[in-house]
């Protein structure tokens, strides 16, 4: 895809303005940073950042058949959502891949599903393929702006935005109401292991908004964070990114997300794969791992044991919390227990690795 055929999101002017150095992602011409990564990451650790998150697909499911339609196409209970309430769930393959990790969101009148933005149109087409006809599917990730406010102070900033008592909205919930003037659907979940909160707004009104979160986050000195920040902030959590930690070739098992697959809901696309796995024990297994030399991991690196290959890194960066190397690998089955001290082969050279366990950052403000 070349420069001229990316996607802009509505913040894109605003992107601009504040500095950012815009890459390629997702389709999208994204900001990776505006001032540091290391110094975004920081901020949104110890203060607030404000993220563009508008890349992100969501997609309205309704009609009379969107409960049972949701129970197969994903693995997490759908039933265990009462109105407002938000999931992690998952949707998988016949064979147990996953074809996205992606948020449930339980409305009234209607389901909301937040999806990766790299995976929209897939994710699209693999729920019309098995939509019945007494659901309906509506694609708004156009129209949609996505800004999202992280960090132990998000709700002093969210608190300037809205009437709206916040402290009435948990972690994983949601609510319907008036943030800015404008009457949208917000959340509170998060992908940087700090509180935070998310803003789906009409794509027109998405300038409006930027000023908004910025005037009220002043104070307390909320920045613009990028893609490079948020990757640092979610690695450091053990949240999976798509791509990386998993896709098609893995299964939830193995990635250690039993916890969103609820057998005991009934039958659900790649039940009985997941299951089979489980029963057998998987051959390896995704494990965290930081670096005892002083080297940075990275996606597709070799880790090793006693110079043979025993597993490859999904995601691997320089942590800013920890000040050290850090990463997440599908390691062999009988190599994963923390404390097993392994090697990363990096350009010929075995840079010594221990597992731990998650996640790597242990004092965020949403664990």
């Amino acid at each position: 895809m070349t420069t001229t055929e990316l996607k802009k999101t509505p913040f894109y002017a605003r992107n601009l303005a504040a500095g950012a150095k815009m890459v390629e992602f997702a389709g999208y011409t994204m900001p990776v940073q505006y001032t540091s990564i290391v110094g975004e990451h920081k901020a949104v650790r110890s203060a607030v950042g404000m993220f563009d998150l508008s890349h992100m697909g969501e997609f309205i499911v309704s009609g009379t058949g969107a409960f049972d339609f949701l129970q197969r196409m994903t693995t997490n209970d759908v039933a265990a959502l009462t109105d407002y309430k938000v999931q992690y769930s998952i949707l998988c393959y016949e064979h147990g891949g996953i074809v996205d990790d992606l948020l449930v969101y339980k409305l009234p009148d209607r389901y909301y599903l937040v999806v990766n933005g790299s995976n929209v149109e897939k994710d699209l087409a693999w729920l019309n393929d098995h939509k019945p006809d007494n659901v309906q599917l509506e694609n708004i990730s156009e129209q949609t702006g996505l800004l999202a406010i992280q960090g132990p102070d998000a709700q002093k900033v969210m608190a300037k935005l809205t009437d709206v008592d916040l402290d009435a909205i948990g972690f994983y919930r949601s609510a319907e109401a008036e943030v800015c003037g404008r009457k949208i659907l917000f959340s509170r979940t998060g992908y940087t292991g700090e509180d935070g909160f998310e803003l789906y707004l009409d794509a027109a009104d998405a300038e409006h908004f930027w000023d908004a979160v910025r005037a009220a986050g002043e104070e307390f000195g909320l920045v613009p964070v990028g893609l490079g920040a948020r990757d640092s902030l979610r690695l450091e959590m053990k949240y999976c990114l798509y791509g990386n930690d998993i896709d098609q070739t893995t299964n939830p098992i193995e990635a250690g997300l039993s916890w969103v697959v609820k057998p005991d809901k009934g039958d659900f696309i790649g039940k009985g794969p997941i299951m089979q796995t489980k029963a057998d024990k998987p051959t390896r297994r995704l494990v965290c791992f930081e670096m005892i030399d002083r080297a940075i991991p990275r996606h597709g690196y070799d880790v090793v044991n006693d110079g043979e290959k025993v597993g490859s890194v999904a995601s691997g960066i320089h942590s800013p919390s920890l000040a050290k190397g850090i990463g997440t690998a599908y390691v062999r089955r009988g190599l994963t227990k923390v404390g097993t001290e392994l090697a990363v082969d990096i350009r010929g050279r075995a840079c010594a690795c221990r597992i731990v366990k998650p996640p790597f950052y242990k004092e965020g403000s949403r664990r």
